[in-house]
């Protein structure tokens, strides 16, 4: 099916590049430079672009699959042939919607013909310069295909990504191709994909989307890490041992601009793992360094966790949880954690991981939330989990996409790891 597809557009690209080329305007060097991503800001503008849902009767193709490498080869080869060709024009500014007539369309039809998005006799209808219903749903498949909430209209953000050029894209797919090598390594037909630039993740079962959920992952300057690991256990009603970095960043300056902050957090403070607790109001916290204690915040409400915790073993010591704060995923700006991953319902990712293990069903799970109490459990069939850094990936059934590089990582070789903080959004 992907093969098909990809010579279908292949096909559309190289003859409309070849047509478009008398009449599609320079691309400058202020345009074409070495631009292979947005900014950070507008990436992050605009209404919400993903939503949580369950896919499992589209039978979709996961991102990362068994056939990904094969699938990012060919499209590889479909962006070697668009630069050959000349890639596309940008698009100026300017109104562009549904039954706007203007020079400006032209262009755009011309660049959505160049991509493959729209077919190559859209360029010769009898009113080229009306933005028609076939332009709509291809700038709806352009959003779509880039992680924009599919408008069919060109705002900012979508006029951005339409002007960065055939070659910056082509070196994009190059970047990540070793990525999605490595992180399609030894994967079993269960598993956790996440994928940090998309701020979504998805649960797989053989190759296909069982379910994608929003996540917020971590901010440029306390980035999320990329890892390969596997689920080992479930904490519901988890404690949250606070790191030492966000003590020292966030919870000590909080405790001395409020005294009562640790109170309304329900956070108590031991001397040491397994020491006794002490009175936060008797340490002299600005000379004191918190890596000598333990703070925890017990399991309720306020929690930092929320409700149930996803473990899998990592040197970056990470994990997927629930938040309190929900509002968050209702976002584009999801790069807001310190590392750590929150999932949307995370709950049915809880229930899809135990598969009834133990007799742990839905209905169970929320007993043992409402309980408050701490309860953990070890996972018999455990999943594989990727935490990913792709900007640019092909799945088995024809679907390129592309992502903004938030944390900056492209061209500098980067597959696993921590990356370097970075000044924030």
């Amino acid at each position: 099916m992907f093969s098909q597809r990809l010579t279908r557009r292949a096909f559309l690209g190289a003859a409309s590049l070849a047509a478009a080329a008398c009449v599609a305007h320079a691309q400058t060097a202020e345009i074409t430079g070495s631009i292979t991503s947005i900014a950070p800001k507008l990436a992050v503008a605009g209404k919400l672009a993903t939503k949580t849902e369950f896919l499992a009767d589209r039978q979709e193709a996961a991102m990362v699959t068994a056939g990904s490498i094969r699938a990012l080869e060919g499209a590889i080869q479909l962006y070697e042939e668009f630069v050959a060709g000349g890639g596309w024009p940008s698009v100026g500014k300017g109104k562009l919607e549904k039954d706007v007539k203007s020079e400006l369309v032209v262009t755009l039809r011309q660049r959505l013909v160049a991509e493959g998005y729209l077919p190559f006799e859209d360029m010769f209808v009898e009113a080229a310069d009306v933005f028609d219903a076939n332009i709509v749903e291809a700038v709806k498949f352009f959003q779509i295909s880039h992680g924009i909430a599919p408008s069919g209209k060109v705002d900012d953000r979508t006029r951005a990504e339409l002007n960065i050029t055939a070659r910056a894209r082509l070196q994009t797919l190059r970047e990540n191709y070793p990525r999605v090598g490595e992180y399609a390594l030894e994967l079993h037909e269960r598993n956790i994909l996440v994928n940090i630039p998309s701020a979504q993740l998805e649960t797989v079962e053989f190759g296909k989307v069982r379910s994608r959920h929003n996540v917020v992952v971590g901010k440029r300057d306390r980035p999320s890490p990329a890892l390969k690991s596997v689920v080992s256990d479930i904490n519901f009603n988890p404690y949250w041992n606070a790191p030492a970095s966000i003590v020292q960043k966030d919870l000590v300056p909080k405790f001395l601009k409020d005294p009562t902050i640790f109170e309304q957090m329900n956070i108590r403070i031991f001397d040491g793992v397994g020491g006794p607790e002490i009175d936060p109001y008797t340490v002299d916290w600005v000379n004191t360094h918190p890596e000598r204690y333990h703070f925890r915040q017990e399991p309720g409400e306020s929690n930092a966790l929320a409700t149930m915790k996803i473990n899998f073993a990592n040197k970056h010591m990470v994990y997927m949880h629930d938040t309190p704060h929900r509002e968050m995923f209702s976002s584009n700006a999801r790069f807001e954690s310190s590392g750590c991953v929150r999932v949307e319902q995370v709950s049915d990712v809880v229930n899809w991981i135990l598969g009834g293990q133990d007799g742990i069903d839905a209905t169970e799970i929320e007993m043992i939330t409402a309980s408050q109490e701490r309860y953990d459990v070890k996972v018999a069939n455990p999943p594989d989990v990727r935490f990913m850094y792709l900007t640019a990936w092909a799945t088995e059934d024809g679907r390129i996409n592309f992502r903004p590089d938030i944390y900056g990582l492209d061209g500098k070789g980067f597959v696993l790891g921590q990356p370097r903080a970075t000044r924030g959004i």
